[in-house]
C-alpha cells in the first residue's frame, strides 16, 4: 500500500506539469493493441512528462488490479477483457464472476459505470463489486475511453455523453454475449458521471437493460457547464465531440445532458442522491430529474438523504446512509433482476 500511496503522489504532481501528446494516425494502431504514442526518444521535457505521466497511471491500474485478486481472488475471478466497441477499436475493462460457478447456470448480467473526470477502477469500488458478485451477479466494468490507466491515446479519447456512452453500451453486449450470463437480465449502475452515462444508456437503449440504477448522477449537462471551475469548462469544451463553449454549440450539449430525453426511458429505474451534493446539486439534477420521471410516467424509485457524510461521495462512507443506499439498490436490483 506504501509503494502503491507514492505511486499516486507522483502521478498527481506529474499530472500538474505535463501536457497532452499528439494521437498518433489511426492507421498505426496494430489491430487488437491500446498503444502508447509517445517517443521514448523525444528531447523535450513537457513528452519525457507525458510519458512518465501514463507509465506510471498504467502501474497504478496493474497495482489496484494485484489489490483487488489478493483481497477476493479466493471466491471472485477477476478476468482483464477487452470490449470491441462501435468504432471497430477495443475499450479495456474487467469481468467478475464467482470463482465457483454453477454448471449450466445463467447470471444476470451488471454494468458498472464508474464516474470522474479520467478516473477508473479503484477500491471504492471493491466492496460493491464484491456484494454484487456475492449476491449472484456476474459484473463487467468498463473503462470507458477517457479512463486512465491504459496510455494516452485511450487517456486523451475523453468524451462527455458521446463515446463514453458508446463503450458502456458495448460492454453490455460483450457481457450479455457470455455463456453464463442471461442477456434477458441486464442491469446497469452508475455513480456521478456514471450516473449520468447510466441515464444516456437507458435512453439510447430503452430496451438493453431490465433495470437501473443512478447514484448522485449529473442529469443536466448543460447546467453542470455553468457552475464548473473555468479550467474544466474549458477542458470540456476541447472535447471532440464540443469543440466549443454551450453559448457556441448549444445543441451537442442539450444532446448530452439526460434531463433531455426522460421521454425514451422505458427501464425500471432507481435513483439516490443526498442534500448538500456540492458536486451535483440535488435541486439541479436529481429532483428535476424525479419530476421529469414523474411527468412522463415512468416506472422509478428514488430516496435523497438528508445531507449524508460525505456529500457527492456519501456512497463510498462507513455510515448508515451509505449502508442504507447499498442494501436498497440490492433490493431494487434483485426485484427485476432475480439472481
Amino acid at each position: 500500500m506504501k509503494r502503491r500511496a507514492a505511486c499516486v503522489a507522483l502521478i498527481l504532481a506529474l499530472s500538474a506539469a505535463s501536457a497532452p501528446s499528439q494521437d498518433a494516425p489511426q492507421e498505426q494502431r496494430r489491430q487488437g493493441e491500446l498503444q502508447t504514442f509517445i517517443n521514448p526518444d523525444a528531447k523535450d521535457v513537457a513528452t519525457k512528462l507525458d510519458l512518465l505521466l501514463h507509465t506510471l497511471y498504467e502501474v497504478n491500474q496493474k497495482l489496484v488490479a494485484l489489490e483487488f485478486r489478493q483481497q477476493f481472488g479466493d471466491r471472485i475471478q477477476m478476468d482483464r477483457v477487452m470490449i470491441p466497441n462501435v468504432d471497430k477499436d477495443l475499450t479495456p475493462g474487467y469481468i467478475f464472476r464467482p470463482v465457483k460457478m454453477e454448471s449450466g447456470k445463467r447470471y444476470p448480467g451488471l454494468v458498472a459505470v464508474h464516474g470522474g473526470f479520467h478516473f477508473a477502477l479503484d477500491e471504492e469500488f471493491f466492496g460493491y463489486i464484491e456484494r454484487a458478485v456475492r449476491e449472484g451477479y456476474v459484473v463487467i466494468f468498463p473503462e470507458y475511453r477517457g479512463s486512465r490507466g491504459y496510455g494516452p491515446e485511450h487517456y486523451h479519447a475523453q468524451e462527455y455523453g458521446g463515446k463514453d456512452v458508446d463503450d458502456v453500451l458495448s460492454a453490455a453486449d460483450l457481457l450479455a454475449s457470455k455463456p453464463y450470463v442471461d442477456p434477458q437480465r441486464l442491469g446497469i449502475v452508475g455513480r456521478s458521471r456514471g450516473g449520468m452515462l447510466t441515464l444516456l444508456a437507458i435512453e439510447r437503449a430503452p430496451k438493453k437493460f431490465k433495470a437501473a440504477v443512478d447514484v448522485v448522477g449529473l442529469a443536466d449537462f448543460l447546467a453542470y457547464m455553468a457552475y464548473k471551475p473555468e479550467y474544466r469548462r474549458q477542458e470540456v469544451a476541447r472535447e471532440s465531440q464540443f469543440k466549443a463553449m454551450p453559448f457556441e454549440n448549444l445543441d451537442v450539449y442539450m444532446a448530452a445532458s439526460p434531463i433531455n430525453h426522460v421521454d425514451k426511458i422505458e427501464t425500471p429505474l432507481l435513483v439516490h442522491a443526498t442534500t448538500y451534493d456540492r458536486t451535483a446539486p440535488v435541486q439541479l439534477h436529481s429532483m428535476r430529474l424525479i419530476e421529469a420521471l414523474q411527468a412522463h410516467g415512468k416506472t422509478f424509485e428514488y430516496k435523497i438523504y438528508e445531507r449524508a457524510p460525505g456529500g457527492h461521495g456519501y456512497s463510498e462512507g462507513d455510515s448508515a446512509e451509505a449502508k442504507d443506499s447499498l442494501d436498497r439498490l440490492f433490493v431494487f436490483l434483485a426485484k427485476h433482476l432475480k439472481p
